[in-house]
Formats: structure tokens, C-alpha cells, sequence
């Protein structure tokens, strides 16, 4: 078939529009897999970054651990017989505090490798808790006179120990040496006495200081944990499965307070359990070294210092715009063409496309760089300039170029405009859509689309 416009039907254009925007979906597919695939590499490097200065943490405890002995029975066969032997073995009771007052203070640092970039922080955190004996140890088969409270010990639990730099823990009035290990999971310990227990409340008091990055969690244990933090950082983020009560962010940083109550954590503050067998994973630090069958469930408060703009995510949202792009484009291409007569052929539509496609390329590169607005200002002007110069000559008219410079401009203004919404941003798309469909749908009413080039307007 000849290649004139006149010999063409609109019909027939319009197919080679659609071949040749579908063949540009798979470079336009490419892209967004060199997206994904720098998003892992930036990953990579952020935690190579924060490697030796300490991961995300997590904060558990504090638990009393009080040894006691009791009674055991075991029956096996002898000679034919059966025989059950009594012993006593050491067995460990766990015991949540009755209140816990926490207080962090998150020092954040921005760490640079390249052009990437990982936010780390230096964290100072001081509390007391109270430890009362539940006055109804009967019902977990313990007698008080068994319990051994000068071999106690107070357990913290820290989930990345080598970033911690300094630990102090009074118990009762009194310093307390510390050791390593021997934690609510990963954590620190010590020895205290705790025989003031079985007369009235004990209470104790710590501080530490830890580094990490990215995220601070603490697992509440207490049956009343109240926990301040405050840091200079000013995008914070709250997750996990509480909300905090009170929160204030501004410029110079945020300050978020929470108040959970042993209620909402579904478990006792008192568990039992053997010495040897009791332990967990360490990834169950929630529930310490014990079974305190707590729901399944988000049971853990998380602050997040994010960093306010996600280049990676918002480039990705803007390739799944790259169809709707080149498909206003090309439609614009296809009116000059069935309506106004002028010639564009396949290679010119592949030529444009490609163009489109390359305005993706430049806004990752150059959002790696120099950050993502100016990069889409770069890129854009790149891309609309390239574009209406070409389209002088396709169009043969600098006229014409100019309508398809200010199709682009527009299209790249909305563009933006939609990354940096996320309420509207679904309801202008599909308005937009609407308005193009019957925009076209009235400018080509009077087209036969069968009929060739010459014809299809008679």
C-alpha cells in the first residue's frame, strides 16, 4: 500500500498509531524495571551506609526474672512397673512491671555515600518502672516461700547490641552491674536483689544510649507503658500498632507521647515457664523468654524518620503516566494528519515516542542528582524542546509545532501536578480523559474512517 496520505484511510492511521504505541510500551516497561532496579541498589547502599553504625531498633523490657523451685513428678516403666519419682527443679518466674515511664530523645544525622543518602540516629533513653508481686502467685502453682529473690534478675531487650554505647540501671535504691546477654531476646542483664519484693514494690531506674537508623519500635511489656519521644528530625512517621496520644511536628522537629495500657496488649503481666526450656527465638521479643499467649497481632510502637521525598516512588508513579503521554501526543500527531492533511508517517510517530520515552531516562538520572522537581523542570523542557523543533518540520509549520509544545508543557504540568497529590489525583486523571475523549469524538464526527484520505471528509 502506498505511503501518501491520500492513499491511507483514517481508519488505517489510526491502527498504526495503536501498533506503534503498543511497540513503545515495551522500552516504556524497560524503564520502569531500570526504576526498580536502581530503587534495590539505593537500598543496598543506604544499608551499607548504616552498616557498623547500628540497624533499625527495637526496645523491650524491662522484665524481673525471680528463679523458684518447685515439685516435679515423673512416671516410668521398670520391670514392667510403673514407677513415679518426685523432684524439684529450678523453674523461672517472669514478671512484667507494674507501670513503665520511658523517655527518648533521637538525635538524627544524614550520612552521605555517593549520591545516595541514609538517615541514622543517636538515641538517649531514660525510664523507671515499678515491680509489685502479684498477691495471687497461688494460682500459677507458686509458693512465695520458693521463690529465690536474691538470684533475680533484671532483663532489657535491645534488638541490634552492637550499637549500644552506654547502659545504667539502679534497682531498688542501688547501682547494679551489668551484663551482656541474657536479655528480652538480644539485650543486657543483672543480678539483683530482690527481696524487698515480698514486702512492697521495688523500683527501678535505667538509662542507655544506642544508635540506629531509620526506625526506633518499642514492644511494651508494663501494665501501664507511657512513652515520650522527641527528636530534631521534621518528617516523622507513626506505625505500629498504636497511635500516638499527643503529637506536635513543626520545622524544628516533633514531639509524640503514647499511653498503652496492659489491656490492650491481651496478656499477663506474670508468666512461669523452666529455666532451660522456656526460651524463645529472639524474634519473639514481644513476649520476652515466656509463653504469655498474646494475640496475634501489631503489638508495637514504631517512629520512623523518613526522609521526606521518596524520588524513587514518585519516578515510578510517573512512568505509569508515560501511556497517557504519548497517547495525547500521538493523538494530536493523528488530527494534523486526518484533519488537517499533513503527511506524519510510522517512523516519524517511533521517532516522537521515542523522545516521550526518554523524558523518563533524564528524570531518573537527573533525580539522583540534583532532586526530583528539578529534574521533571529539566527533563520536560528537555523533551518539549526537542519535540516542537522536530514537529516544525514533521508539521511544516512552526504553528503547528507550537500546539504540540503547549499540548506537552500542559501534559507535563499536570503530571506534576498529580505526583504531588493523592486524593484528586484519580479524579482529574479520569476527568482529563473524559474531556479528551470528547474532544475528539466531536472534532472527528464528520470522518469516515473506511473512506481514503481524500474521501473521508466529502
Amino acid at each position: 500500500m502506498s505511503e501518501t496520505a491520500d492513499s491511507r484511510s483514517p481508519g488505517f492511521k489510526l491502527a498504526l498509531v495503536l501498533i506503534v504505541g503498543f511497540l513503545l510500551s515495551i522500552p516504556l516497561f524497560t524503564i520502569w524495571l531500570l526504576v526498580y532496579d536502581r530503587e534495590q541498589q539505593s537500598q543496598t547502599a543506604m544499608a551499607s551506609i548504616a552498616e557498623g553504625w547500628g540497624g533499625p531498633q527495637i526496645i523491650s523490657g524491662p522484665q524481673l526474672i525471680i528463679p523458684y523451685q518447685a515439685e516435679t513428678s515423673e512416671t516410668t516403666e521398670e520391670d514392667g512397673r510403673s514407677v513415679t519419682r518426685t523432684r524439684m527443679v529450678w523453674r523461672e518466674l517472669a514478671l512484667a512491671p507494674e507501670t513503665l515511664n520511658l523517655e527518648t530523645e533521637l538525635a538524627p544525622q544524614r550520612r552521605n555515600r555517593s549520591i545516595y543518602e541514609a538517615v541514622v540516629y543517636g538515641a538517649t533513653t531514660s525510664g523507671s518502672a515499678q515491680f509489685v508481686l502479684p498477691a495471687d502467685l497461688a494460682r500459677l502453682g507458686i509458693e512465695r516461700s520458693s521463690l529465690a529473690y536474691e538470684r533475680a534478675e533484671l532483663r532489657f531487650g535491645l534488638s541490634d547490641m552492637r550499637a549500644i554505647q552506654s547502659a545504667d540501671i539502679e534497682f531498688g535504691g542501688n547501682d547494679v552491674e551489668l551484663r551482656s546477654g541474657g536479655g528480652v531476646g538480644p539485650g543486657f542483664s543483672a543480678s539483683v536483689d530482690a527481696s524487698a519484693l515480698a514486702e512492697e514494690s521495688i523500683p527501678a531506674r535505667f538509662s542507655m544510649e544506642f544508635r540506629g537508623n531509620q526506625r526506633l519500635s518499642l514492644q511494651p511489656l508494663a501494665g501501664e507503658t507511657e512513652w515520650r519521644v522527641r527528636s530534631t528530625w521534621p518528617h516523622p512517621s507513626f506505625e505500629g500498632g498504636f497511635s500516638p496520644r499527643e503529637r506536635e511536628i513543626s520545622a524544628d522537629g516533633f514531639e509524640a507521647s503514647y499511653r498503652v495500657s496492659n489491656l490492650a496488649l491481651g496478656r499477663s503481666l506474670v508468666a512461669a515457664g523452666d529455666a532451660a526450656s522456656a526460651m524463645a527465638p529472639q524474634d519473639q521479643m514481644a513476649t520476652g523468654r515466656y509463653a504469655y499467649d498474646a494475640p496475634a497481632g501489631d503489638y508495637e510502637i514504631r517512629v520512623n524518620l523518613i526522609q521526606p521525598v521518596d524520588l524513587y516512588s514518585r519516578v515510578d508513579r510517573s512512568v505509569k503516566y508515560g501511556f497517557l503521554i504519548i497517547g495525547f501526543t500521538f493523538l494530536a500527531y493523528l488530527m494534523f494528519d486526518v484533519i488537517a492533511g499533513v503527511r506524519v508517517s510510522t517512523v516519524e510517530y517511533l521517532l516522537v515516542g521515542a523522545a516521550l520515552i526518554l523524558f523518563f531516562v533524564l528524570l531518573l538520572a537527573f533525580a539522583e542528582i540534583i532532586g526530583f522537581g528539578w529534574a521533571f523542570l529539566t527533563a520536560a523542557a528537555a523533551i518539549v524542546g526537542l519535540n516542537t523543533s522536530y514537529s516544525a518540520a514533521v508539521l511544516k509549520s512552526w504553528r503547528r509545532a507550537a500546539y504540540i509544545g503547549g499540548l506537552l508543557s500542559g501534559l507535563y504540568a499536570v503530571m506534576f501536578m498529580l505526583l504531588n497529590m493523592q486524593r484528586y489525583s484519580l479524579l482529574i486523571g479520569s476527568l482529563m480523559l473524559f474531556v479528551a475523549l470528547a474532544a475528539v469524538m466531536y472534532t472527528t464526527r464528520g470522518i469516515d474512517w473506511g473512506r481514503s484520505g481524500s474521501e473521508a471528509l466529502d
